[in-house]
């Protein structure tokens, strides 16, 4: 089962998407955006740059928990990952990014 993109409206009539895993997992969490056309642009940039490893930035949390961002050309954040049990973990998160990211499913939830 491929991945898909849910889009849904956010607090303060702001809008926002997680890109799910065929399985269903969130594995990338949007920011907050004023527009539904913003938030359509940041899907588009997930779908133009998750297939580029120099795109996600390797974190480690307060608590020493990996995870990672993806970002666009221009440095901007895209997405957040949830946090990982261990790099392995985070390495595979990413290696689904890059597999779903391109996914052309969006539904509105």
């Amino acid at each position: 089962m491929a991945g898909k993109f849910e889009r849904k409206q956010a607090k303060d009539e702001q809008w926002m998407f997680n890109l799910k895993a065929g399985n269903g997992q969130v594995i990338l969490t949007s920011e907050l955006y004023t527009t539904k056309a913003a938030c359509n642009n940041g899907i588009a940039s997930v779908q133009a740059n998750s297939p580029l490893d120099e795109r996600y930035e390797r974190k480690e949390s307060k608590r020493g928990e990996p995870y990672f961002v993806l970002k666009a050309a221009n440095h901007q954040i895209i997405g957040k990952s949830e946090m990982y049990s261990s790099n392995a973990a985070m390495e595979n998160g990413i290696e689904s990014v890059k597999t779903n990211g391109s996914t052309e499913v969006i539904e509105d939830v």
